[in-house]
């Protein structure tokens, strides 16, 4: 639309004289005010990195969920990027996700136990990705991959939500698992995103995770309380155990109903607060933070 000036109004000599001896007056203070004020520090920017892998049928249906959490947390202000199939090819999910404060994925889960036979760090325990740019199907990159090829943010924590494996369960429609196969599930499936540089590593199989975004920006609880405060928590069994993959790192399990149903889990240091992750972005950006 274009901008309509007003006509020009003709001022006395007298007048015009004053105007410009004020001006010249209020460049001089603010060149001078300008130079006296320090250089405002730069505001920490949360970067938030989203991944939906191909899942067939229920693709649309995750992208969905997706989209609502990349809202979420662009309503806190942060930087999201979203990485969507048949575009979520791993050349680009390992080039977005450096230096994520927090990395989402959504989709098919690979963990160990399984069924597949013998453990293998390329396939087991990543995301499953589009295998090349615009396909339906999906290639396993394992915690090999995560470990070697991504650098996360100081502090940063991983979601992984709607996975088989991640938090302890079985693929759909094969029975429950035994409380030992899921703990090992459990640890296996953070292992690789620990060495990533995340400090902690949710996985939620059912349910929405936004209460784990709203817990990080908007609170400064630590992240077990953060995970207690899911609307979906059972909390009548369950236990926690010390990691045998990440030496000093806990895990936390929440089987729903007490029939080994396994969709509920944290590991990493399960004590950090919400402040000490929200001073990863301060780290990255130089700017200083003061404990709450």
């Amino acid at each position: 639309m274009p901008v309509h000036q007003e006509g020009a109004q003709r001022a006395s000599g007298h007048r015009t004289l004053r105007l410009l001896v004020s001006l010249a007056i209020a460049a001089v203070f603010a060149t001078t005010g300008a130079a006296a004020r320090p250089a405002a520090a730069a505001t920490p920017t949360i970067k938030v990195v989203i991944v939906v892998g191909p899942v067939g049928s229920a693709t649309a249906g995750y992208i969905t969920s997706a989209k609502r959490l990349a809202s979420q947390a662009r309503s806190y202000g942060a930087t999201v990027i979203e990485l969507y199939s048949p575009h979520a090819t791993w050349a680009r999910v390992k080039s977005a996700a450096q230096g994520a404060n927090i990395l989402i994925y959504l989709g098919h889960g690979n963990g160990y136990p399984s069924p597949y036979g013998a453990f293998s760090a390329k396939s087991k325990d990543g995301m499953g990705l589009n295998s090349y740019d615009g396909s339906s199907s999906h290639t396993y990159y394992g915690e090999y991959y995560i470990d070697h090829d991504i650098k996360l943010a100081q502090n940063a924590v991983v979601i992984l939500n709607r996975l088989c494996y991640a938090s302890g369960n079985n693929e759909w429609g094969a029975g429950y698992p035994s409380r030992s196969t899921a703990m090992a599930r459990v640890d296996n499936y953070g292992a690789g995103f620990l060495r990533a540089n995340a400090r902690a590593v949710f996985a939620e199989g059912i349910d929405s995770v936004s209460y784990i975004l709203s817990g990080l920006f908007r609170s400064n609880r630590n992240l077990t309380q953060i995970w207690w405060s899911d609307p979906a928590k059972d909390g009548r069994w369950d236990f926690g155990f010390n990691s045998t993959r990440t030496p000093g790192v806990r895990a936390s399990v929440d089987p729903l109903s007490g029939s080994n149903r396994y969709y509920r889990s944290l590991v990493g240091d399960i004590w950090m607060t919400a402040a000490d992750w929200r001073s990863g972005a301060n780290a990255a950006t130089g700017v200083a933070t003061t404990g709450r």
